[in-house]
């Protein structure tokens, strides 16, 4: 008996080892631009890591740009629909969001912690 259970011991060390660990899933932030002329994030975030950002896209006049250290992506100016991003940011920099064809009032900024 006792060695079954020293057996199934050994097993189970030798299955905890090869397994790979699994990454945490990223936290989800949500930003959208338009139909009007509003550019937004639901909440922004506040520490550095690895994100997942959805835009949702309402109107085919106005992109979202994200920019700041290690970002930089965006949806197109003609596209309307949803568009997925994976960042990572990094501590204490300031990230932007923008509207390119109307970045003198529609944009928005954070910063993560440090």
């Amino acid at each position: 008996m006792k060695r079954i259970a020293v057996a199934a011991l050994a097993t189970l060390a030798v299955l905890a080892v090869a397994l790979p660990a699994t990454a945490a899933t990223p936290p989800t932030y949500k930003g959208t631009v338009g139909p009007g002329f509003t550019i937004s994030m639901a909440t922004k975030p506040k520490k550095a890591g690895k994100i997942k950002l959805v835009i949702a896209d309402k109107s085919g006049i106005h992109n979202f740009r994200l920019t700041g250290a290690g970002v930089s992506v965006k949806t197109s100016v003609p596209a309307v629909g949803s568009k997925t991003f994976t960042v990572t940011l990094q501590k204490g920099k300031t990230y932007r969001f923008v509207c390119d064809p109307h970045s003198s009032s529609m944009r928005g900024s954070f910063k993560t912690a440090s």
